[in-house]
């Protein structure tokens, strides 16, 4: 799992200066109504690293298989006013979620690896597969805040969410 935290720390890395780069101001702009905005993507990627940080040590520490929650994306992304939060202090957020995540994912024991979730109902779903899947759905979404950045992701919803 090295490599793949090595994956999450070099799209961080890449990414910060360009989300950075954008003006509080358009990272606020909605593209349509009801659609969210780069600043409420950014949140949502944040809750995500908050809901995965959850399962990921959840499942390394756990003694049989689990059962998990989903989460209201949008109602937590509306609780949490991401659209009036300040834009840096949330690319900040990303970046230090995100260094934690790929800590844990650096240091999981393999042996652990294939404890298994299962998600609202659905699954059952491997470590090793939340933790792929987790980097893959952060690169989704980034696609959508920084289109001209270069990545490119294998994400398939396969939660229900």
């Amino acid at each position: 799992m090295r490599e793949l935290a090595t994956q999450l720390r070099s799209v961080v890395e890449a990414c910060v200066p360009l989300l950075l780069a954008i003006e509080p101001q358009a990272a606020a702009q909605r593209p349509a109504p009801g659609k969210w905005s780069r600043q409420e993507i950014l949140g949502h990627l944040i809750d995500s690293a908050g809901n995965n940080q959850q399962k990921f040590v959840r499942l390394l520490i756990a003694k049989g298989p689990l059962e998990f929650v989903g989460y209201e994306q949008d109602d937590w992304v509306a609780a949490q006013h991401y659209q009036t939060a300040d834009w840096r202090s949330l690319v900040q957020l990303w970046r230090a979620c995100n260094e934690h995540l790929a800590w844990i994912i650096a240091h999981a024991d393999p042996a652990r690896l294939g404890n298994t979730i299962t998600i609202d109902g659905v699954g059952p779903f491997r470590l090793d597969f939340v933790m792929t899947d987790y980097l893959e759905h952060c690169k989704h979404h980034l696609t959508q805040v920084l289109p001209a950045a270069g990545l490119s992701s294998a994400f398939a919803n396969v939660y229900g969410a």
